[in-house]
């Protein structure tokens, strides 16, 4: 059975693709799962619109991406927590918290899983963040966490 690939089927094959799989496992888990269609002349066609559309859309969100990089890249933020005795925070400012304060300082809105802090802030103090917007796009922020 000849099948066109709709999405990445590891060691089967790549989006776009079209290859000949078992009857069995084509029916039953490719196009069960919507992972493969038949193919047909004119799902070939529909596929290659549909993957050309990806790409489009796939290349205006880097483009996007890259310049909320650029925008970002080097800015510096302030979160003010309570602290207590020797700079410890009560509590912890978490990705969410950092996503918060860039959309009320700097209005502009990052999803708090493209925050990349490896453990909550539990310190006062000067921070460097990664964001992670994309695959290869990347920019740091310095977040200043001050007392109340």
């Amino acid at each position: 059975m000849k099948v066109v690939f709709l999405e990445d089927v590891p060691n089967v094959g790549k989006a776009g693709q079209i290859k000949e799989v078992s009857d069995g496992y084509g029916r039953n888990y490719l196009i069960a799962h919507k992972l493969a269609m038949p193919a047909r002349p004119q799902d070939i066609k529909d596929v290659e619109a549909q993957i050309k559309a990806r790409a489009r859309q796939s290349a205006r969100t880097d483009a996007e991406m890259k310049a909320l990089a650029g925008i970002l890249d080097g800015k510096e933020i302030t979160l003010k927590a309570r602290a207590g005795q020797q700079e410890r925070l009560y509590g912890s400012i978490t990705a969410a918290d950092i996503a918060t304060g860039l959309e009320s300082s700097l209005s502009v809105v990052v999803d708090k899983r493209k925050i990349d802090l490896a453990e909550p802030i539990h310190r006062l103090g000067i921070y460097d963040v990664p964001l992670k917007l994309g695959k290869d796009i990347t920019a740091t922020i310095k977040v200043t966490v001050v007392p109340e």
